[in-house]
């Protein structure tokens, strides 16, 4: 069929506007460790899809498996109850906490080992009914076709995959509530990759702000969580569909080194951003609007729960998903991602489409709030639903046969036809009829009063029940059966529907970066395999929106040379705002970005390092000193030269001198490592690193300032990065700013100037030696002239008034 035709299927003009279901998603992870190597499998409730991740070898502390817990944060882990003691020692520490339930500690599940058997394993697997699979394949067929998406060559993949499924029947996970013989759907198996992922901890991504979590304002849905605050996922995020917004979060939480992936991907954006193309760029966002839940619906499909919204929503994603098939044929071909959707969206798409437009009554299932079929599909149901709508008028002349046989005192009658129950004769209660005796009615059987209306079975209602039938039921019963069939025909073709989720989500985060770099002027950045990077004109991407002038800087950093860069200046003068530029931008490049630029050439970048803010945990249980120290050794014990480094003000949390010294340190440390060092940002306002000469001379090393002028009392910032050292802080100036006390400011300065010249620091709250001499030989000249002899001189009287209070201001 023409892509003409195709596109051109009218939606139905009854359409209400649908509330998507929202359910809360769960992952539920099977590990296991053996050999050096891991293997994990997890069911993400939410898409009811089995992610693998293939037999991965992994250091004895399981680095590799902890970012993956981080990343999928499932609820559950289910493993071996017979493990090492590399695999039990990380399975306690990840559950070891004072608070599990604030810090959301997924449960241990142990299982026997012999739930884990290869063999036992593959027979679960093989055993198991899955719905894309069509039902005319033989067993043979059905080995075949799961071999070409499950690992069956990955023993500790099948083991864990085996594990997973005993887990997932003994929970009833998302089937609490059904029958026994219903189990858990399993739309797809989908892989796991971690490959070329830059190294990034929960760290780097709070001091970034590439993800920041609001309490929601709404009373009502303080239970359902947090909302997305002001950070970097919300100002990139203008994704039309939920799963642009999903996938979007997972690039996000996977920034990249693959250079072929990540110029694909801008590739993409580029095409978008060039002026010819904003009216393509509009046809494929409003597609994008209609794809809807398509995964929760294929589950309630597998579970017969389907509702009228379902299928309105699953024939509009269809539509929109056959128009942005048609216009990605009509794209260049060398942009792989339009090739794609060209070639994996089949006409499969319009089959589907075209049954559910020839099957489904949208008008009627709205009306009656239940599936019902279009005429012409069944001439069985086409036969009664025309009974049905002729038996008014038949109906009418029954009672009207029936009320000739009735006593005359019963002034009218109907026939009625109520589903379950059948025909039956309706007659108003007469004023006569108190008791139920009355209204036994000669050759009528009595049924029940309802509404003063009494109701009877006759002679001709039990031939109308005889002829006729139960049709509502009936009706209702065959287009159940219709609907089970036409869910099947849909659940054979659900890969193609699959597919359309993953390839729409990749089109609408692409449109959305591409959005977002033109509202915002961003550059395509250039990769390059050399170390270092040269940035004209950054910005910082968050900043920029809620400042009303920013100041763009640049950013150079070579191979052999300027590879540590310390940056002084005074408070507020923008250094920390200036090294989370840097990281953003590296961040937002390394996801296939455009970037906040004139200019961005980015450098091989395999980790994002930082020290920037502390955060502080009661249940982590150390100091804030402590969480820094920890987070500058992670920098110290992981970073290559390949990675980034962001330290800003490390030293402070402790005594100066101490401070000063780890910060020196540290830095000869890399200094040390010549040209294998990171790109190290380092900013301080520890003046005496540079005037002590504590770092030697070296061309890895450059100082940098950010500019400031003093005008009088006033201090002016020009936010502006120059090379340079700055020997100053201004810590008076900003006090100011602040708002502090101009009596306390003075002192400050006062004090600050009397240490810098190295000379005593004088209390102004304490007299001076010359006054407390003064005071005494006061006292003693007024006890010398006093005469002991007199007998009314009281002694008590004169150390209270003049002895007391003057030996109190001398001490």
């Amino acid at each position: 069929m023409s892509s003409t035709s195709t596109t051109s299927c009218p939606l139905p003009s009854l359409l209400v506007p649908e509330q998507e279901d929202q359910e809360c998603s769960e992952t539920h992870m099977s590990v296991l460790w053996y050999a050096g190597q891991f293997a994990v499998t997890y069911y993400d409730t939410e898409d009811c899809s089995v992610y693998f991740m293939p037999d991965t070898p992994d250091n004895e502390d399981l680095d590799l498996l902890q970012k993956v817990i981080e990343e999928v944060h499932p609820q559950c882990i289910v493993t071996s109850a017979k493990q090492d003691q590399n695999i039990a020692k990380f399975l306690a520490d990840l559950t070891a906490s004072d608070s599990d339930k604030d810090a959301g500690k997924p449960e241990i599940v142990l299982f026997p080992n012999t739930d884990f058997g290869l063999e036992v394993s593959k027979q679960r697997i093989l055993s198991r009914q899955f719905p894309f699979i069509p039902s005319h394949m033989t067993a043979t067929e059905k080995i075949l076709y799961l071999s070409s998406v499950i690992p069956f060559e990955s023993p500790l993949v099948i083991r864990a995959l085996g594990g997973l499924l005993k887990f997932l029947d003994r929970r009833r996970v998302g089937i609490e509530l059904e029958e026994s013989s219903v189990v858990v759907p399993i739309l797809a198996f989908k892989k796991f990759v971690l490959s070329d992922t830059v190294n990034m901890d929960q760290d780097a991504y709070c001091v970034l702000q590439i993800f920041k979590s609001d309490i929601h304002p709404s009373v009502y849905k303080l239970s359902s969580g947090l909302k997305e605050g002001f950070s970097l996922y919300g100002i990139l995020n203008r994704c039309r569909c939920k799963w642009g917004e999903k996938l979007l979060k997972l690039w996000l939480t996977r920034p990249t080194r693959n250079l072929t992936e990540l110029n694909k991907r801008l590739d993409v954006i580029h095409f978008f951003l060039l002026a010819q193309n904003h009216e393509t760029v509009l046809t494929l966002q409003d597609c994008l609007r209609n794809i809807k839940n398509v995964p929760l619906i294929l589950k309630r499909m597998t579970l017969s729960h389907t509702k009228v919204s379902d299928w309105q929503a699953l024939y509009k994603t269809l539509y929109s998903a056959v128009c942005l098939r048609d216009t990605c044929r009509s794209l260049p071909t060398n942009i792989e991602l339009f090739q794609t959707i060209s070639r994996v969206f089949t006409d499969d798409l319009h089959y589907i489409a075209s049954l559910i437009s020839k099957v489904v009554d949208f008008e009627g299932s709205i009306s009656e709030n239940r599936f019902t079929v279009r005429p012409n599909v069944d001439p069985t149901i086409d036969e009664k639903k025309r009974r049905l709508m002729g038996l008014s008028d038949f109906l009418t002349e029954v009672a009207r046969k029936e009320l000739e046989t009735l006593d005359d005192h019963i002034p009218s009658c109907c026939v009625i036809y109520i589903p379950l129950i059948g025909f039956l004769l309706s007659i108003p209660r007469l004023p006569t009829m108190v008791e139920k005796s009355d209204f036994e009615i000669e050759g009528l059987d009595f049924m029940f009063l309802s509404e003063d209306k009494l109701h009877y079975r006759s002679a001709r209602t039990k031939e109308l029940d005889s002829l006729l039938g139960d049709l509502h039921c009936e009706i209702r019963d065959q287009e159940t059966l219709i609907m089970h069939q036409l869910q099947t025909k849909i659940l054979e073709k659900s890969d193609v529907l699959s597919s359309v989720i993953e390839y729409t989500a990749h089109l609408d985060v692409l449109l959305a970066l591409a959005v977002m770099a033109r509202e915002n002027s961003y550059c395509r950045p250039r990769f390059t395999h050399r170390h270092g990077f040269h940035i004209k004109e950054g910005r910082h991407p968050l900043m920029e929106l809620c400042a009303k002038t920013f100041v763009a800087n640049p950013v150079n950093s070579g191979e052999a040379a300027r590879r540590i860069k310390i940056i002084t200046g005074p408070n507020s003068s923008g250094k920390s705002v200036y090294l989370k530029q840097v990281g953003l931008i590296i961040f937002m490049a390394l996801i296939g970005s455009y970037v906040p630029a004139a200019e961005a050439e980015i450098g091989a970048i395999d980790g994002i390092y930082t020290r920037i803010h502390s955060r502080e945990s009661v249940s982590v249980g150390l100091s804030t000193f402590m969480i820094d120290l920890n987070q500058v050794a992670k920098a110290v014990n992981n970073a290559t030269e390949r990675s980034l480094v962001l330290i800003d003000e490390f030293g402070k949390g402790t005594n100066t001198l101490d401070g000063l010294s780890l910060l020196a340190a540290v830095l000869r440390y890399w200094i040390n490592q010549g040209t294998r060092c990171p790109q190290v940002f380092v900013s301080t306002n520890f003046h005496s690193l540079m005037q002590l000469e504590l770092l030697p001379a070296s061309p890895l090393l450059e100082y940098l300032t950010m500019e400031t002028h003093q005008d009088g009392d006033e201090l002016i910032f020009f936010y502006q990065i120059k090379q340079g050292v700055s020997t100053v802080s201004h810590a008076a100036n900003i006090a100011a700013l602040a708002g502090m006390p101009a009596k306390i400011i003075e002192r400050g300065v006062e004090v600050s100037e009397l240490i810098r010249n190295g000379k005593a620091i004088k209390r102004i709250d304490h007299p001076s030696k010359g006054d407390q001499m003064e005071k005494c030989k006061s006292v003693v000249e007024k006890f010398l002239c006093l005469d002991l002899d007199d007998p009314n001189l009281d002694l008590e009287e004169f150390m209270r008034k003049e002895v007391l209070p003057s030996a109190a201001s001398v001490l």
